[in-house]
């Protein structure tokens, strides 16, 4: 039981993202669940490695933790990040970080939290 929160306690945080939004929680504590979901869907939660192989047609299919990280290998350690950096990389790097759907979703909760941040700054703001 206590692995299987270790691994997925970022589906827990959003969760509560969602109900502290409908509830209309403290902004600041949005904001750290904002910031706890963007954290664990880019650098803590299992998914495949996807980073491209020797070949150049294939990707890796190990485990790996986060969208933006690569499996054991020394070498697809940071051959994501790199393509997100390097222009030439873009359609490499949309097929090593989204292969899959549970890959889709998870860079989709990645995406969502740093708005959900980003919102939870803006709205007072705004508001005053």
């Amino acid at each position: 039981m206590g692995k299987v929160v270790r691994l997925y306690w970022g589906y827990i945080v959003v969760a509560a993202l969602v109900v502290g939004w409908s509830q209309r929680w403290a902004l600041p504590v949005i904001a750290v669940l904002s910031i706890g979901v963007s954290i664990y869907a880019a650098f803590q939660v299992p998914v495949w490695c996807g980073a491209v192989n020797r070949d150049g047609h294939t990707y890796c299919r190990n485990n790996a933790y986060g969208v933006l990280m690569g499996c054991s290998k020394r070498q697809h350690r940071w051959q994501k990040i790199k393509m997100i950096v390097m222009r030439s990389k873009a359609g490499d790097f949309s097929r090593a970080v989204f292969p899959t759907a549970k890959e889709k979703f998870n860079a989709f909760l990645a995406v969502g939290g740093l708005l959900s941040a980003i919102a939870a700054v803006i709205v007072p703001v705004i508001t005053g």
